[in-house]
């Protein structure tokens, strides 16, 4: 494997460092450590090359156990639900690929989802293992994502979201707020909430940041335009939620969860719409839109 393949691999795969054990192999250490996946299912990824050791070559299975050595193992879901969406790629060059990413589509593996994934679809269809998301936004939300697909100029792109180079649009539809006046900027603390996987407005110095204003009235509803100052998760849903207008359709921010199951029919009304910012390889301007639209 190519010094070139193999970082890309690495982006693809996950790692483990070895614990402490007396196992006689890598096998056994890998069985003993994943329970919840059998010896059958590593035996097959070991004969099919998914799992690498530390310099990106394929391990045999009788690779001796050696505390502290790097294993990259490549996650894979029997049976993995598909998820009915398609991406749209919205420019592509030999260092920037644009992508309209679909509501309920992942943009990385995680949990449930390896292949049903914005970054393993796109390397597939670009043929381009070096691709790497240079931000994320959630399952639920749909929009623009952009990807490096060159390892060389990859950490120019990635400076521009800690530097606040680039400016990200999103809109939103949700309940109406006559209360109050726009535009406005919202601030506050994010810290973890209950369940695990929300979050929620706490004490303490803000470290969220995001302006608001108002597009178009519909009776009781409102589409909203949102400028992210600050990156957090979820930051626009609990933002909107704590003005007291929880976006439409929001399964983790209403007053009671909803149910689990993907409505692919209600989705998030929630859409990252654009993209602009000074490309730091030509310095010419970039500006990216959605394709994708909010219905009422």
């Amino acid at each position: 494997m190519s010094t070139a393949s193999f970082s890309a691999a690495q982006h693809q795969a996950s790692t483990l460092y070895l614990p402490p054990g007396s196992w006689p192999t890598v096998l056994d250490c890998l069985c003993d450590h994943f329970k919840a996946i059998s010896r059958e299912q590593w035996l097959d990824r070991i004969a099919r090359g998914r799992v690498l050791d530390g310099q990106g070559q394929p391990i045999s299975l009788d690779l001796a156990y050696r505390e502290g050595l790097r294993i990259h193992y490549f996650r894979e879901v029997p049976d993995e639900k598909v998820i009915p969406v398609q991406e749209t790629i919205l420019y592509a060059d030999e260092h920037l690929v644009v992508a309209d990413k679909p509501h309920f589509l992942p943009v990385t593996p995680a949990g449930e989802y390896v292949e049903q994934t914005l970054l393993r679809r796109l390397i597939r269809r670009l043929d381009n293992p070096n691709l790497v998301p240079l931000h994320r936004i959630d399952r639920h939300t749909a929009g623009l994502v952009l990807f490096s697909a060159h390892p060389g100029s990859r950490s120019a792109y990635q400076a521009l979201f800690p530097t606040r180079q680039i400016e990200k649009r999103y809109e939103a539809i949700a309940g109406a707020l006559p209360h109050l006046s726009f535009p406005l900027v919202h601030k506050s603390r994010l810290v973890d909430g209950e369940p695990f996987f929300r979050m929620q407005e706490g004490e303490g110095a803000s470290n969220t940041e995001t302006a608001i204003d108002v597009r178009e009235r519909h009776g009781d509803l409102w589409r909203y335009a949102l400028y992210p100052v600050t990156g957090k998760k979820h930051q626009l849903r609990v933002h909107m939620s704590a003005l007291g207008a929880a976006i439409c359709n929001d399964p983790f921010y209403p007053e009671v969860l909803k149910d689990a199951e993907d409505d692919y029919d209600n989705p998030l009304k929630l859409l990252a719409q654009g993209l602009r910012f000074i490309d730091p390889l030509t310095g010419q301007e970039r500006d990216f839109e959605s394709r994708i639209s909010l219905q009422w």
